[in-house]
């Protein structure tokens, strides 16, 4: 059995979603000062590989904490949507039906991480989210959001708001974003993802791994 890390490294100055909180990792103290190293990080609750819980969008929402550690332990099904072009949209025809926990939508998109491009990803159908509710898939995606991101570049056509997670969301399935390195992944892996334990949070960076056997 081998481990595949499929994790956004987190650091200063990292790509955030558009008006979320900016990444500061500072260092606080150092060994030939103070005897010891220790860092200050400043991050919102959605930096880097993260999940999103139903609080995230709903009011009355579950909060990350609620979930017991088992929740985030998934059969995972990959979805190969990688060669879309910036902004395309992906639906429920590109994806499997399975009876795996998650559905992982490989877009190859993390490739642009460290560029303005990132935020011009292939994006879900509202189609595609009522299919992943249908088969009962958390979804992972390698993007920065399943939905469109808003950038000047957004085209009329594209869905407003946050349709896909509100239809995931609502019954209590997970998102899980920026993923990165599924290239070489299998068909049918396990995907381990286990988030911070933010007491009432909306959602936590996860150190998300690939079991492969």
């Amino acid at each position: 059995m081998s481990y595949r890390d499929l994790t956004q490294p987190v650091r200063d100055g990292m790509p955030v979603f558009p008006g979320d909180p900016k990444v500061t990792l500072d260092q606080h103290a150092t060994v030939p000062t103070d005897g010891y190293q220790v860092h200050a990080l400043n991050c919102g609750s959605h930096t880097g590989t993260h999940v999103d819980a139903p609080s995230h969008i709903l009011s009355d929402g579950d909060h990350i904490d609620t979930f017991p550690a088992e929740r985030f332990v998934l059969d995972a099904v990959l979805a190969d949507c990688s060669g879309r072009q910036q902004r395309e949209s992906i639906g429920p025809e590109s994806l499997p039906a399975s009876d795996a926990d998650v559905v992982v939508v490989r877009t190859d998109w993390s490739d642009h991480w460290d560029d303005q491009q990132y935020l011009d990803h292939p994006y879900l159908t509202p189609a595609a989210a009522e299919f992943c509710v249908e088969q009962g898939y958390n979804v992972a995606i390698d993007t920065l959001n399943p939905d469109p991101t808003p950038t000047e570049r957004a085209d009329s056509t594209e869905p407003s708001g946050f349709p896909v997670h509100r239809q995931l969301l609502s019954e209590r399935l997970l998102i899980f974003e920026n993923l990165t390195g599924l290239a070489e992944l299998p068909d049918r892996f396990e995907l381990v993802a286990f988030p911070l334990k933010l007491t009432d949070s909306d959602g936590a960076p996860v150190r998300a791994v690939a079991r492969v056997d």
